[in-house]
């Protein structure tokens, strides 16, 4: 994630709405695809103010209406029908507004999915929504809660008893609890879990679209070398022994994390979201100077950055008390399964543009 930078001078970092120097509106610009000061030109229409840009621009309708983003769409593309940026166009069901503390706990979610999406776009990886021609597998977004009786909780939602965080066929599915810190804290705890975030949720979901993407039907034989055969046992059986006896005592030597152990579809899930934690903090790094420029761009070399770069981080964590910023334990095996992923992607991006999408 880089800074940018206001007219006026002042750093604009990615989830800003407005310059806290000049109150300037700022929103991402997807043209030169940054974060921008903008100049209203009237009827809703702003211009970026990027010299070499000067795109005429309209705020996401959810930027415009609950203030739950900020990125902006063409003034084309809006004059379309296309009211949304391409974060917001994939959103299926959001939070129940009617709930006190429900907008602020969407926005959380969306903050979340806009860096995922970065990401996504760095790597060059397809998110295509329905609205978009011809996806191959649409991606979209619901954002629920559990239902509970009227006036006893917070995330009420009728016709649901319990919403599971998950993927089924292109939908992620976000329990909008998980944007409650001190319940997702609490679940982290009674779980074992050494991270339990927001956009953790977000990259392990989207590691099980990119299987159901990118590797089935396609390459299953490849991956099952890697992980494992995603067959036997079902995951109802690998999951139903898991949560019976726990994961085996030797698990960080063959995963990223216990969960991973389960049953090779979370293996393949959990190491994605890995490779995604690298690939957005090492740009990070990078983009406030806490390293330099890499000139080997190989996984190996990622590897050895990232090792460097978590020891120092973890140490300042707990000069504070924190939790370790980086508590994965990067075994060969683990070197094995991200090496994979990154063929995968670097295969999966060929493959997109090959097909135009």
């Amino acid at each position: 994630m880089r800074i940018y930078e206001c007219v006026c001078n002042t750093p604009l970092f990615f989830d800003n709405s407005q310059c806290l120097s000049c109150s300037r509106e700022v929103g991402w610009c997807p043209n030169c695809y940054a974060l921008r000061a903008l100049e209203a030109l009237g009827n809703g229409v702003y211009c970026c103010t990027h010299p070499d840009c000067a795109a005429e621009l309209v705020k996401c309708q959810n930027y415009q209406q609950y203030d739950v983003c900020n990125r902006m769409v063409a003034r084309s593309e809006y004059e379309r029908g296309f009211h949304f940026c391409d974060c917001c166009r994939c959103n299926s069901i959001i939070p129940d507004l009617s709930i006190p503390g429900a907008q602020a706990r969407w926005s959380a979610l969306e903050r979340a999915k806009r860096r995922l999406f970065y990401t996504l776009d760095l790597l060059g990886l397809p998110h295509q929504s329905a609205s978009d021609p011809c996806p191959e597998l649409p991606l979209s977004f619901s954002f629920m809660g559990d239902a509970v009786p009227e006036g006893q909780g917070r995330w009420r939602w009728a016709g649901q008893d319990v919403v599971y965080t998950g993927h089924a066929q292109g939908n992620i599915t976000i329990n909008v609890r998980e944007a409650d810190d001190a319940e997702r804290e609490r679940m982290r705890v009674n779980m074992g879990e050494e991270h339990r975030t927001l956009i953790g949720h977000f990259r392990h979901e989207i590691g099980h679209y990119y299987w159901e993407l990118l590797v089935k039907n396609r390459d299953e034989e490849a991956c099952m070398s890697v992980f494992g055969d995603h067959r036997s046992p079902t995951y109802a059986q690998a999951m139903d022994t898991y949560y019976a006896n726990g994961p085996a005592p030797d698990w960080r030597t063959h995963h990223v994390s216990a969960y991973a152990s389960m049953h090779p579809w979370e293996d393949f899930a959990e190491t994605f979201a890995l490779y995604l934690d690298i690939v957005s903090v090492m740009d990070t790094a990078e983009g406030c100077g806490l390293c330099k420029p890499m000139k080997d761009n190989t996984l190996e070399a990622t590897l050895g950055h990232w090792a460097r770069l978590g020891i120092m981080l973890n140490e300042l964590n707990r000069d504070m008390g924190l939790l370790d910023f980086a508590p994965e334990i990067i075994q060969s095996k683990v070197i094995e399964k991200l090496r994979y992923i990154d063929r995968l992607i670097t295969q999966g991006v060929s493959v997109s543009r090959g097909t135009g999408q």
